[in-house]
């Protein structure tokens, strides 16, 4: 009783002291209640039928008849195999680039040199997938795209038309994803390098460690529990995909689907033909999204809680 008693008075303390510190975190609180949480109360959609003029509680109950586009269809398995290949390259490979560049970053001591490439490596993270799925055009028009008309040539090859040919679009997907993304993500963890404690690089630096010993015992031990929070967080998309990329990118082409087709994009498309139905349909695929995703966060967070806990993120 007198412990309870003792922590209630040590919390209104605190508050006390930090009213204007907690103030400003109500902006937020209003923020994410709004727009985070008020909205999932529209996850009773993907169990009814979706009826236009009527209110939510009005519309018929179907079960899990939304649920079933997504395991019915003869579309099932190339979707749920891109979904979930694209994203562990994403996340494995993405980890090597990532960290491997930060590291790169943090051994220009330039401060102008360094900016500058970091200005540079980060510009593509601010454009739109519209603005690179021309960019992409640009390079794979079937008659003026660059690799057409200038390096096809070279190696005496005929003219390919990109749009129609599903093979080579994972290698392109996947570098259209990585020079996007691995600028913003590279600076996350170049970041966490400049935290570390100076002292620890000049005691091994009197020792004669070299650049590469010093890598691989500080700077990467250090990044260790940022690494693997970053994957615990990634692993719980892995049955979600960059709609912009999937679908932008390969301007919706039908011929690229045994590669490219990924959940987001078939659910975009039910939604597109099912009309009033669709919409049923995508509530369901993102509740199946939500709920793989939470469960695989909690079973990636227990596992990797039973071999380090002081890495897991809870």
């Amino acid at each position: 009783m007198n412990s309870t008693t003792n922590i209630r008075g040590n919390l209104k303390s605190e508050l006390a002291k930090n009213v204007p510190l907690f103030s400003m975190l109500v902006p937020g609180f209003i923020l994410a209640f709004l727009f985070s949480y008020l909205p999932m109360f529209g996850i009773v959609i993907a169990f009814k039928k979706y009826q236009i003029g009527k209110s939510i509680w009005e519309m018929p109950w179907t079960g899990l008849k939304n649920f079933e586009f997504l395991f019915t269809s003869s579309n099932t398995p190339i979707f749920i195999r891109n979904t979930i290949l694209y994203n562990l390259v994403f996340i494995f490979v993405g980890l090597v680039l990532n960290v491997g560049l930060a590291i790169m970053l943090s051994e220009i001591r330039e401060k102008i040199i360094s900016k500058t490439y970091q200005t540079i490596i980060l510009m593509p993270h601010f454009l739109s997938y519209v603005i690179i799925s021309y960019i992409v055009l640009a390079f794979l028009n079937v008659e003026h795209g660059y690799i057409n008309t200038h390096i096809m040539p070279l190696f005496g090859k005929e003219a390919v038309n990109w749009y129609a040919n599903p093979k080579p679009w994972p290698f392109i997907l996947i570098l259209v994803h990585f020079w996007k993304s691995i600028g913003y993500n590279s600076i996350v963890y170049l970041a966490a390098i400049a935290g570390i404690d100076t002292e620890l690089y000049e005691a091994a630096e009197i020792d004669g460690a070299n650049k590469w010993q010093k890598i691989t015992n500080i700077t990467i031990p250090s990044l260790k529990t940022l690494m693997i929070i970053m994957t615990i967080l990634a692993v719980g998309k892995i049955f979600s995909a960059d709609f912009g990329l999937f679908y932008q990118t390969t301007m919706d082409s039908g011929a690229l689907y045994p590669t490219t087709l990924v959940i987001n994009t078939y659910t975009y498309n039910m939604l597109g033909q099912g009309g009033a139905t669709g919409i049923g349909l995508a509530s369901a695929a993102s509740f199946f999204q939500s709920v793989m995703g939470f469960i695989l966060v909690l079973t990636t967070n227990y596992i990797v809680n039973k071999i380090d806990s002081e890495s897991a993120m809870f």
